[in-house]
């Protein structure tokens, strides 16, 4: 039986995101086209999403494009065409809302049902897979027990969110900015009501609330209930942020690539749905990027806090407190190295989040950049600007490297040198015999080995080299080079166009 294949999906701005995305251990990516898009601030030319799907290939990672907003009549042909020209740039398959995209003369390119079309119960599921849907990308606000009850019932693969904003509002269900400043969310152009604060009154008029944030959800984390998520049926697990930021893309995509790649030794019936193995120099940590604090929303406890009452700004990771203020400084229990230049902040105790820089720290004592006069003992602190973290983030390229053997065998016409990668796709090459044989045959075989064993710039991990045959052919160390480059290059050329 052939194993289940798990996903690990991360959101791309553009197409440097998605690389990142990908280097950083993503089993596919979703970007935003030119139109269309439910984030209208993150469309993206075909071009750049036709180089994006010729790097992800390159890995068996796959593109999938956002056409998720709702149509208006005259709109139809113009998406209909975008759809072909995505195709045609080789993308996976389209995220969609606009059942339209059904009835219209596409070419075979696979269709996902936005979660923007609610997708909350066995039946609408069902109904989605029967209408000839490839994925069902199911609402956030469903349990475990949900989730499970709609596997039972359907066989589409299933996609969810694991990570990144909420909104307030039911997936898809959402109208208050379009009722507000006529900005419809439906149309990719949310302008974030639920983010800004209000007042609640109760039912005499009587004040109970004022100016707090009382519809600005935390931020989700299901890093918890992976195991628990596939159990209950998921295959595809999706990183909300396609307005995010490169940094937050690569440490967000590592962190759930570990933590997928950890459960997959356990569960011989699942494989990663990609190839090739990230290799990082960080410790990736979710609360050293944005966040607004985490829930796990309604996947275990329907009645968890899931409210960000106080800011709907990112307040970073939590240091430590406060003990002792002298009213220039202020000493800290924490076990965290902290920096000058570090963005740290408190909530005030009237619940206002107050930030400051830091100027200078001695030992565990902190020295801000102003007077921060609501300070006191016991002040819970957090750190929503670690420059050292972000500054390692910034330069981290993310280096993803496929497993390959190479074996040279030798004859009496020459050299064969033969490519294997991980996922069994070969390539060879020969070279006539030099008529001239190897003087010292132990250094010789030696040096091949360690020509072979480099890879350049080309993203593989060549893990042996294995050498046979006779009689020992000398070649120079230029034509051994140009053999493995060229060699690797056909490897490479075959996976992007395979």
């Amino acid at each position: 039986m052939e194993a289940q294949k798990l996903e690990l999906l991360a959101p791309a701005k553009d197409l440097e995101s998605g690389k990142a995305a990908i280097n950083h251990g993503a089993d596919a990516v979703y970007i935003g086209a030119s139109a269309f898009g439910a984030r209208k601030a993150a469309g993206n030319k075909v071009s750049d999403i036709e180089a994006l799907a010729k790097y992800a290939h390159i890995y068996n990672a796959r593109v999938y494009v956002t056409l998720n907003t709702i149509l208006f009549e005259d709109e139809l042909e113009q998406a209909r065409k975008l759809a072909i020209a995505l195709w045609d740039a080789g993308i996976d398959a389209l995220i969609i809302q606009d059942m339209a995209f059904m009835e219209m003369d596409l070419p075979p390119v696979p269709l996902f049902a936005s979660t923007q079309t609610h997708n909350f119960s066995p039946e609408k599921v069902l109904f989605l897979e029967k209408a000839g849907f490839q994925r069902v990308i199911l609402a956030r606000e469903l349990s475990l027990e949900q989730i499970a009850a709609i596997r039972q019932q359907t066989t589409v693969p299933l996609e969810f969110f694991v990570h990144g904003a909420l909104c307030v509002c039911f997936s898809g269900q959402c109208y208050l900015s379009q009722a507000f400043w006529d900005r419809s969310a439906n149309r990719g152009d949310c302008a974030q009501p639920c983010r800004l604060p209000y007042k609640l009154f109760d039912n005499n008029g009587k004040l109970v609330i004022e100016n707090k944030h009382l519809l600005s959800l935390k931020d989700l984390n299901n890093s918890n209930h992976i195991s628990e998520l596939i159990n209950a049926g998921i295959s595809s697990f999706k990183i909300e942020g396609r307005l995010k930021d490169i940094s937050y893309i690569k440490n967000i995509s590592s962190f759930y690539r570990g933590i997928i790649d950890s459960i997959l030794e356990g569960k011989p019936n699942y494989a990663k749905a990609s190839s090739g193995k990230p290799f990082i120099s960080f410790e990736p940590n979710p609360e050293r990027s944005f966040n607004r604090g985490f829930t796990d929303h309604f996947i275990i406890h329907k009645n968890a806090k899931k409210a960000s009452l106080d800011t709907p700004k990112s307040k970073g990771q939590y240091i430590g407190k406060v003990v002792g203020f002298d009213g220039q400084s202020f000493s800290i229990d924490t076990k965290e190295i902290l920096r000058p230049g570090d963005g740290l902040c408190f909530f005030t105790a009237s619940g206002i989040l107050s930030g400051f820089n830091i100027n200078r720290v001695e030992g565990n004592k902190v020295f801000p950049n102003n007077i921060i006069f609501e300070l006191k003992e016991g002040s819970e602190i957090f750190r929503n600007a670690d420059l050292a973290f972000d500054k390692l983030l910034a330069s981290h390229a993310g280096n993803r490297l496929i497993a390959l053997n190479i074996s040279l065998s030798f004859s009496n016409e020459g050299l064969l040198a033969n490519a294997t990668d991980e996922d069994g796709q070969q390539e060879s090459l020969f070279m006539a015999c030099s008529g001239q044989l190897a003087n010292k045959p132990e250094n010789y075989l030696e040096n091949l080995k360690l020509q072979f064993s480099k890879r350049g710039t080309l993203p593989f991990d060549i893990k042996n080299v294995e050498i046979t045959g006779d009689p020992l052919w000398f070649y120079p160390l230029s034509g051994l080079n140009a053999l493995r480059r060229d060699l690797l290059e056909k490897l490479l050329d075959k996976r992007v166009n395979s």
